[in-house]
Formats: structure tokens, sequence, C-alpha cells
């Protein structure tokens, strides 16, 4: 292998020192000027001097792509496969695409050895040749390149290993003993080398070409085609250095967001924030970038495709779940063998196998690669949101130095990141879009797939119990009118049910009234009409500023039917003293009961009108003016003499409705010969004429 003192590596970049050509001559120097004299008085060098001088640069060039080949090749076959003991991934990211090299290497190696049966024109063969294999050189070592820095990575995790690192250098001592101590290293850097030989080589060619030649030009073009391809490979080095930055997507605390605030943060995160003002008030111009927002959009769009897609196979993965644990086969169905006894064993066949095998099929080959999808787009998500920042920083820094003509070290570091991320997303951007399509349609062919398979397989197991239903044997038409006709039989009767059961169905029941609420709905009922009533059917407790806490039964008056932010969900009611929102699931509109006196005096007319018997005069209790009859709607336990226990559902005779300070949450009730007090919101008002319905046969 050539020594190589004209170029170096810096922090995973390639560089190259321009040097003079005695530099560059190597061994050929010693045998140029013992086959020639020194430059004539004038100092020009003789033609004849020029075309040995080139002749030594054209073998140099051959010579030394012959020993870097095989270099190559030896890392790719003896020691990559003498080094199993490192883990594959590891030997992924140590070699890289070494293999692309070798291939690319090899085509060029073949053609320049080529190029020497036409000694003539051999310079400009070479120089076409270079510009021939411009493009695969560029693609295949910036390949490489970009991935140089992990393989240092773990040449220095090896070192912390010192057995393992003995294994490594002994097996690369014995395939290239030139190696030394350096190792892996040694080897990791030798493709670098090369490709900044390439400019060198061509230019210690061209430096010994007449002007007047005709290979001239085309080595020009040759050596600077050579140059652009190490400068892009350092840039695309530094896109790749950004990319990996910024797609990294952390799930980071509040703690440690706020942890990772410093002046320095707060700062950038201001000054942007003052750009964007100024850009949406006008007072600064706004960078328009059609092509990249175009580029955005159709990005936005495939995502969006994505992100829907894994919400619906989501939601089909979670019924697919719910319908397998839904097994009716299992159950007795109390109907006599025949076509049920064919449906269960197939059921059970289908939900033991089909359906499991199927669901495991569809998470295994179209869940776990759309999850991944999802993940894999989340990264160039992520770039273009911190495009956005950049942009910022680069309008400001261009505002800058339009103003003042000069910019500072960190402006344009930040104005050079901005370019690299934009470059890097206007070139890569399209291709990750087209290969995530690619990869969404993939998945949802094989969806469809798995859907037709389910389907198939599905029949087949059904094929031996349709043969044993009692239809199988009638055609297709025939099947559909008998169950058109089933159907519609079916129909009728279940039609002929719903209206028996209507027929019997109990009147809607009424919340009894709280004690002592008679006055209030009467207030309600003068103000809005019965129509406006409405009564709790279950206890509401309100949570917000405006929200009412009431009690199930109390009867309240509707002013809207919506909030002020048009959610009909929230009602707007008068409870006669106070106003506020309740849940309008919890309201329903109240049915006013007749007073027992009211429905007395609507039953004495029919009575009288079968038996002239008098109506029976109710007896009032002596020491209580006014006695109401009522039922406990919660039980009640006694906490001392003055009270007394009550049960759900007891009847209860109320004496008094308040206590003897004249409170009205306790009321003086009577229950089973015992006096007491018990609170009154455990009371209601009995209802009126028994309910009617159902009943048992007698």
């Amino acid at each position: 292998m050539e020594e190589s003192p004209s170029f170096f590596v810096e922090d995973g970049y390639v560089r190259a020192w321009e040097m003079e050509p005695a530099d560059m001559t190597d061994h050929g120097d010693d045998e140029l000027s013992s086959r020639t004299g020194s430059p004539d008085k004038e100092g020009r060098i003789p033609e004849e001097r020029s075309l040995l001088h080139q002749s030594l640069a054209v073998r140099e060039l051959i010579d030394t792509e012959v020993s870097y080949l095989h270099v190559l090749q030896l890392c790719a076959s003896d020691i990559r496969s003498h080094l199993q003991q490192l883990p594959q991934g590891d030997l992924d990211v140590l070699f890289s695409n070494i293999d692309d090299i070798i291939k690319v290497n090899s085509k060029l190696l073949h053609d320049l050895q080529e190029t020497a049966a036409r000694e003539e024109e051999q310079v400009q063969l070479i120089g076409n040749l270079f510009l021939e294999f411009q493009e695969e050189l560029e693609q295949v070592y910036k390949v490489y390149c970009a991935s140089y820095e992990q393989a240092l990575l773990l040449v220095e995790a090896y070192r912390m290993e010192p057995r393992l690192q003995r294994e490594i250098q002994d097996t690369i001592e014995a395939v290239l003993p030139q190696a030394g101590s350096s190792g892996l290293s040694f080897l990791l850097v030798i493709p670098l080398q090369r490709i900044t030989k390439y400019p060198l080589l061509l230019q210690k060619i061209l430096e010994n070409t007449l002007p007047d030649a005709s290979a001239y030009p085309v080595l020009q073009r040759a050596t600077s085609a050579l140059q652009d391809v190490v400068t892009n490979i350092n840039e695309y080095k530094r896109r790749k250095e950004v990319a990996s930055k910024y797609t990294k997507v952390e799930h980071l605390s509040l703690r440690e967001r706020l942890a990772r605030i410093n002046m320095h943060t707060l700062s950038k995160k201001t000054t942007r924030l003052g750009q964007l003002l100024k850009q949406e008030a006008g007072l600064v111009p706004k960078t328009e970038d059609k092509e990249f927002d175009d580029l955005e959009e159709s990005f936005h769009w495939v995502s969006l495709c994505v992100t829907e897609l894994k919400n619906n196979v989501a939601a089909y993965l979670d019924n697919l779940e719910a319908f397998l644990r839904f097994r009716p086969q299992e159950y007795d169905l109390d109907i006599p063998g025949g076509p049920v006894v064919q449906y269960c064993y197939l059921a059970r066949d289908l939900q033991l196998q089909a359906f499991p095998e199927f669901k495991q099929r569809l998470e295994a080959l179209v869940w776990q690669p759309l999850c991944s999808l999802a993940k894999a787009l989340a990264g160039p998500q992520n770039l273009i949101k911190k495009r956005l920042d950049k942009l910022l920083d680069f309008e400001r820094v261009e505002e800058k130095l339009l103003e003042v003509g000069s910019m500072t070290y960190e402006e344009e570091a930040a104005r050079h990141m901005y370019e690299a991320l934009n470059s890097l997303l206007v070139a890569e951007l399209p291709q990750f879009k087209q290969l995530a399509v690619r990869w969404l349609g993939q998945i949802l062919c094989t969806f469809v797939t798995l859907q037709r398979d389910l389907a198939k397989q599905v029949l087949q197991r059904a094929e031996g119990s349709l043969a044993q239903l009692p239809h199988h044997h009638i055609s297709d038409p025939a099947f559909r009118k008998l169950v058109e006709d089933a159907l519609g039989q079916t129909s009728h009767q279940l039609h002929a049910f719903q209206e028996n059961f209507e027929k019997v169905l109990p009147p809607p029941t009424t919340q009894p009234l709280l004690p002592g609420a008679e006055h209030q709905v009467q207030a309600l009922l003068s103000r809005y009409g019965p129509g406006k009533l409405y009564q709790v059917t279950s206890n509401i407790s309100g949570s917000g500023t405006l929200d009412l806490t009431l009690p199930r039964g109390h009867v309240v008056a509707l002013l809207q039917d919506k909030d002020t932010k048009g959610n009909s969900s929230r009602w707007l009611v008068d409870t006669g003293g106070h106003r506020g929102y309740v849940p309008a699931g919890k309201l329903e509109l109240y049915h006013m009961v007749p007073r027992e006196e009211e429905l007395r005096g609507q039953a004495r007319p029919h009575r009288d009108s079968q038996r002239q018997t008098p109506e029976p005069t109710l007896a009032s209790v002596p020491s209580v003016p006014a006695v109401t009859q009522v039922v406990a709607v919660y039980p009640f336990v006694a906490r001392s003499s003055h009270e007394v226990s009550l049960q759900a559902g007891q009847q209860v005779t109320v004496l008094e409705a308040q206590d003897k300070k004249g409170n009205p949450e306790w009321s003086l009730v009577e229950v089973n010969g015992q006096r007491g007090y018990v609170p009154s919101s455990f009371l209601a008002r009995a209802p009126g004429p028994a309910l009617w319905g159902w009943s048992l046969p007698s």
C-alpha cells in the first residue's frame, strides 16, 4: 500500500493537502532524475521529460489501484470472515458497503488497465474514464464515509475489552502485517484515503501534460470532477450528522425539559419568536420556497394516511379481539339438532384455529410493519420542524448581513446549518416519501391478501358443514328467495310482538316530589307553564361555578336547552330560587300527579253512579293538624332516641315537616307506631294510583 502524506482524516471528514509535484512522485523521482538531465537554462521542462513524468504518474495511478483493491479484498474475505466473534450488526457497521466499493473499483481498475493498449491516447482515456465513474464513486464512498464515525465508536468500545481487542489485532496482523498496532483503524481509513488520492494523482498527470495537448482539457475536467466528489462526500457527511442530531425523537418529562432551559436557549427562542412576529406583522419579508412547500405538503399527506390507517387497524384488531371473546356456540341454545349442531361445530373450529391464526398473521404482517413505518416517519417530521427554526435563524442573519455587511462565527454556523438541513430535505425527502408510499402500498396489499386468505379458509372449512344443511341443494336464486321469505315472516312476527308489548307496557313512571316541594312546583308552573317543567332523575353534583347541585326528584323549569358555547348536553334551568346548568341527560319532562283530594273528587261521581254509598272520611291525627303519607326513598339508621330508623320503600306518616326550631331539613314522622325525626331529603311523596302493566297469571 502506498504511503499517503497528501491526505488525512479530521473529524471523519476527508482532507487533502496541496502538494508540490516533487512530493507526489515517490520512487519515480529517482528513476526520473537518472534518465533525464536538469532543466535547460530558461527553466522549461523539455517535452520528453514531461512525457516521462506523465508515464510515471499513470503507472503510479494503476499500480496503487491494484494494491488498494487487493487490500479491500483481503478485508472483505479473510479478515471479515475471521471476525465472526463480533455481532453481525457490528460487522455491518465496520465494513459498511465495502462490497459495493470493491465492485466499482474492480471495474475502474479493469478499464484503467485496458488503456495501456492505446498508449498514445491513454491519458485522454483515463480522463474520460474518471468522468464516467464520477457518479458511481461518489455514491459508494459517501455511504462508507457517513458510517465511518460510528465504526470508530465501535473500535473505541473494543479497546475497553483487552481480550477481544487482542483477538481482533491478531486476526488483522495475520492477514495484513503492515497494519501494525493500528489494527482496525488502519483498515477503516483506507477507503477514505483512496478517494482523496484520486484528485491528486490526476493533478499530477495533468501537470505533466502539455497545455496544447488534446488530453489536457479532459484531464482538467476529470481532476475538477474528483475534487467535487470529495467535496460532495464531506457535504453529505455533514448533512447526515445534522439529520442524526435532529431526527432523534426524545420523550422528556416536564422536569427534564425545564432542566434543559438556560439563557442561551431562551435567547434563541426569543429571537425566533420575534422574527416570526415581525413576519406575521408584515415588517420583514418571509422566505418563500415553493419547491420545499410542495414536498412538505405531499409528505404531510403520506404521514396523515399512515396515521389514519394505523388507527383503523388498531380499531380493527380491538373489534377482532372482542369478536373472538364472543362464543355463542359454547352456550346451550336449547334447540334440537340439525343445522344448529353443524353451526356450533363450524363456529368452534373457526374460533379455535382460523380466526386466531388470522389475528396472529395480521399483527405480524400488517400491524408491526405499520408501526415501524409510523416510527420511521417521526424522524423526517422532526427535521421539518427543526427546519422552520433554522429558517428563522437564517432570515435573521440575512437581514443583519444586509444591514451591517458582516456576521459572527455563530451566525455563519447557523446560516450553514439551515442550508445543510434544507439541502438534505430537498434531496432526500422525495426519496423517503416514495419509499413510504411503496411501503404503505405493500401493507395494504398484505391486508387485502390476508382477508382473501381468511375468506378462502372459512369457505373450505365450511364445505363439509354446508353439505349437511337441509338447503344445500337449492340454487342460489332459490336460496336468496327462501332467505327473503324467512326474514319477511320473522319481521312480521317481531312487529306483531312489538304491538302486543306496547299494549301492556306500563305508562312512564313519575318521580315522587320531595316533601314540601308543592309550593315550589306551583310557583314554577304558574310562571313557566307545564311544558317547561322537568324533574331530576338522579342526584346531580355540580362541579363548575355555574353548575347546580340538585337531589333526585327536584322539579326545575327549562330556560335554555344549551349553554353559552352551544353545548346541548348542558341546560340552563331555574329551581325557583337559583339558576344554573345541569346535565340534560338527568332531566325528564315532569308529569303532573293529581292530589289525593282531586283523585277522590274525580272518582266519587263514577262510584256514585254505580253504588250510592257515601265516601268514608279519613280520620286525622288529633295532635297534628295536617298529616301526609310519604315513602322512604333511602334507608336511615337512628342515631339517638329522638330519631327513628327507616327502610327504603317503607310507608311513613309525616306529622310535622320541620323540627321544633322550624328547620325543614328534618321531619317528625311516625313509623310502625314509633315517632321520631328523619332527614326530609330521605322522604318522597307517595305515588297516586297504582301502576299497571305486566301481571302474573292467577
